[in-house]
């Protein structure tokens, strides 16, 4: 019987890689200039630092562009609010998601379901979904109907199996 697997995994090396050059772009640009503006990057988020808020949006859009040039998905990021900091700065603190969590399998069981393509099933596996079928074109199927949905977190299909 196939089986493929859904994912949700960011990969890490490239949010770093992202974020240095994230960070050498803002040292060396004219509008970034005075405003001590940094991005950390920590295990599990990232936190961007600017005098303003306006400079803090600036600082997130760059961060954005050297993402999307390095293959991360922007749906991997989940924003929180801009906060004040010390001295009337702006900091925002951007957390890296990874894995699919039971509301989100919920939803993509449901979603796979509500196809109504004969002989497939889904079941949750801990944080990562197995999609079997009775043939390989109704597998290929549920990814092509994945894909072309509207999730908030990024997906990978792997481990295909006949």
């Amino acid at each position: 019987m196939p089986t493929f697997d859904v994912t949700s995994e960011v990969d890490m090396q490239e949010v770093r890689n992202a974020v240095d050059q994230a960070q050498r772009e803002i040292q060396n640009r004219f509008d970034f200039k005075g405003t001590d503006s940094q991005i950390e990057l920590t295990e599990s988020a990232i936190t961007m630092n600017s005098a303003s808020e306006d400079r803090l949006v600036a600082l997130r859009q760059v961060l954005e562009e050297k993402m999307v040039r390095r293959s991360v998905s922007l749906k991997a990021l989940d924003y929180g609010d801009v906060e004040e900091a010390s001295g009337g700065r702006a900091r925002q603190t951007a957390t890296l998601s990874a894995g699919i969590s039971s509301d989100n399998a919920k939803k993509l069981n449901k979603f796979i379901k509500d196809l109504g393509i004969k002989g497939v099933s889904s079941s949750t596996q801990g944080e990562q979904l197995r999609v079997s079928g009775k043939k390989r074109d109704s597998l290929q199927d549920v990814i092509a109907a994945l894909k072309g949905g509207d999730f908030d977190f990024p997906m990978q299909f792997g481990n295909f199996r006949d």
